[in-house]
């Protein structure tokens, strides 16, 4: 059967795309390719997740942007903590949650992005 596996991109427009490159390489570590690109294997923790919202929700606030972006992460407080030392704006507190933590910053195109610690797996006794 032929389905959708996990996210296969996220693309956003700039009107200065290297600033914005700049940014996510710095505050994120992003590895961009020569040619401007992002690639990841498939997650070997967490899943890639699509969902579509009520146009009224509040939940992609304080962005105005019709969508938000999940990153899965494997140490959110140290991507916090690099955010915050390059200036990022945190949205709301951190939460946690039986699926994983959750954090939000805003880009600097001002798209809300979704940072996420899938809970470690849990490993059965042999």
């Amino acid at each position: 059967m032929a389905r959708v596996l996990g996210i296969g991109g996220v693309f956003i427009k700039a009107q200065d795309p290297k600033a914005v490159r700049d940014w996510y390489a710095r505050v994120l570590g992003f590895d961009i390719e020569k040619w401007g690109n992002v690639i990841w294997p498939h997650p070997a923790i967490g899943n890639g997740n699509w969902n579509v919202f009520e146009a009224s929700t509040d939940y992609f606030a304080p962005s105005t942007a019709p969508f938000m972006v999940n990153y899965i992460v494997d140490d959110l407080d140290g991507v916090l903590a690099k955010a915050k030392v390059e200036g990022a704006e945190l949205v709301g507190e951190p939460m946690s949650e039986a699926y994983g933590r959750f954090a939000w910053l805003m880009d600097p195109v001002g798209v809300k992005i979704e940072l996420w610690e899938p809970p470690a797996p849990e490993h059965e006794d042999q």
